[in-house]
């Protein structure tokens, strides 16, 4: 499925955008009947667009027959949303369950060569109603 952007009405100013997609699932390398399950999360300060949730989850969903490595498909993810969204800022993290006994968590970045920022600076304002946060 491929990923779709929508125009930024608020391109003028730097907020962050966080998406958490709980039921990742690719398969294992050499061993497909071997799933690996992960929490991607997704982290960006928008430029001109933002990703349409729905290609997202499509896209996302496109990765549950491909036989991949954890750090593979994370940077895969990032490497395909700043080439469709061109952000200011953004972070991929794959935190991948028990494989072997061993848990893998793997995070990537990106940022604009003239985005000086800090990313750790634009806050998330989150309420009591939020399920998840990571």
């Amino acid at each position: 499925m491929e990923l779709k952007t929508l125009k930024n009405e608020y391109d003028e100013m730097d907020y962050k955008i966080k998406i958490i997609a709980p039921e990742f699932t690719c398969l294992c390398p050499g061993k497909p009947e071997q799933p690996d399950f992960a929490t991607i999360s997704i982290t960006y300060v928008p430029d001109k667009y933002l990703i349409e949730l729905k290609s997202l989850k499509y896209y996302l969903v496109g990765y549950r027959n491909k036989e991949i490595y954890h750090e593979t498909a994370t940077n895969k993810i990032k490497e395909d949303l700043v080439d469709k969204l061109e952000p200011r800022y953004i972070k991929v993290r794959g935190d991948w369950n028990v494989r072997g006994g061993i848990t893998t968590i793997v995070e990537t970045e990106y940022s604009k060569d003239d985005w000086d920022k800090n990313p750790e600076e634009i806050k998330i304002k989150t309420s009591e109603h939020t399920s998840v946060s990571r």
